[in-house]
């Protein structure tokens, strides 16, 4: 199975139901009054962390996703039922941002963390509600409102303990493959790891989640290579771990490795710089360089127990003096008010959810419907608004998708 760590997605609220225009027509009720009743509303899309959920793999072939909608009201004031909201789980550590503008929405960070990332539409008033002393046999209803749609950018940044971290072929898959239940591919080239790999290890007291990430190359930081989609996987790690091969192929030197590894570290987020890391030398049963400093073997099995104790004590004081990572969620202020511009074509337009709302749910194919519109944008200022921008007689005025004309006066 391949791993993903970066999709693009498009999530659709479910749309609104339709309110019903009905009557009541019973035989003991000879003047039987308006009484549809509302439609549903459509359901919510919300992101969910899931510690199950390994890598964003789903989204890469199937990017759409929908709730269900509400449906349509009937007589008898018989309310349409609401749309099911739609859960979609996604890794721990997922950030979402608005594909538009990149915008960061959220950050879900644990397991259990929600965010909204579209909602329903409101579902149609049925007749029954325009009953008034002037109205009083309403033949019309509200249409449902459609459900938000959005494209959204899903960027998976993994949750370790302990991130592995050294040049291609330094012996990181051979490590994590050896101290834990995870099976990396591993060969005797550069570049065998092309995606992370998260193993759990347990020793002692200890358990760790140990992140295999791929080998960085020189110029990582500036984006060489895959460099900065490696190089994200090692910002939430608790602890960094340096391998330095003892026994390169490209005869660089453990000093030359150190040098170019944290200079990768720090030219792409300086605070890694500060982060608690562990440096060890790999590959000591073939060793060509002297190293000073803890040396391992994870084909012989050296050091390995003393490594492992090293950085469990490490990972513990992080745990207990780190504070605890929450959830971050942009809240976006319910949309008041309207505004009134003017485009080039002279075209008058009316911006603002609340007037947009009015025409969307609007059956504009009935006069007595479009004559509550007129009445509910009088009441709401937009007609004043018009006349004070400059709006004349036979203007075309835009609210959302419908162009309507502007008579004065009314």
């Amino acid at each position: 199975m391949s791993f993903v760590d970066e999709a693009q997605l498009n999530v659709r609220g479910g749309d609104g139901g339709a309110g019903c225009v009905a009557f009541r027509r019973e035989a003991h009720v000879p003047k039987g009054g308006p009484d549809g009743g509302d439609g549903g509303t459509g359901g919510d899309v919300w992101f969910q962390a899931d510690r199950n959920v390994a890598s964003l793999l789903a989204f890469r072939d199937h990017p759409h996703r929908k709730a269900t909608s509400g449906t349509h009201g009937s007589g008898n004031k018989k309310h349409g039922a609401g749309g099911k909201d739609l859960i979609i789980t996604v890794p721990e550590g997922t950030t979402v941002r608005s594909h538009d503008d990149g915008e960061l929405l959220t950050d879900l960070v644990g397991h259990g963390d929600r965010w909204l990332a579209a909602s329903g539409g409101r579902g149609g008033r049925g007749n029954a509600r325009f009953l008034s002393n002037a109205r009083r046999a309403p033949s019309f209803a509200e249409q449902g409102e459609y459900g938000e749609d959005r494209w959204l950018n899903l960027e998976l940044r993994l949750m370790a303990d302990v991130a592995l971290v050294g040049f291609p072929n330094a012996g990181k898959s051979t490590l994590i493959s050896t101290v834990s239940a995870a099976r990396p591919k591993i060969a005797d080239y550069p570049f065998t790891t092309l995606e992370p790999n998260l193993g759990v290890v347990r020793f002692h007291d200890h358990e760790l989640v140990i992140a295999d990430i791929p080998g960085l190359i020189e110029g990582a930081a500036e984006g060489r290579g895959l460099g900065h989609q490696f190089l994200r996987h090692v910002e939430r790690a608790r602890v960094l771990l340096l391998l330095i091969d003892l026994a390169p192929v490209d005869e660089r030197s453990p000093e030359d490795q150190e040098r170019i590894l944290l200079k990768e570290l720090g030219g792409y987020k300086p605070e890694l710089l500060d982060r608690p890391r562990l440096v060890v030398g790999t590959k000591v049963d073939v060793a060509v360089y002297p190293f000073d400093g803890l040396q391992i073997s994870a084909v012989a099995h050296t050091g390995l127990d003393e490594l492992l104790g090293r950085l469990g004590n490490l990972v513990d004081e992080e745990r207990d003096t780190a504070p605890k990572r929450v959830p971050f969620v942009v809240h976006r202020p319910v949309e008041e008010g309207f505004g009134v511009t003017r485009d080039d074509d002279g075209t008058w337009r009316v911006r603002g959810r609340s007037a947009e709302r009015v025409v969307a749910m609007a059956d504009l194919t009935n006069e007595e419907a479009m004559a509550y519109v007129q009445d509910r944008f009088r009441r709401m200022g937009v007609e004043r608004a018009l006349a004070r921008a400059g709006a004349r007689e036979g203007d075309t005025v835009r609210i959302g998708p419908v162009e309507l004309v502007y008579v004065e006066g009314l």
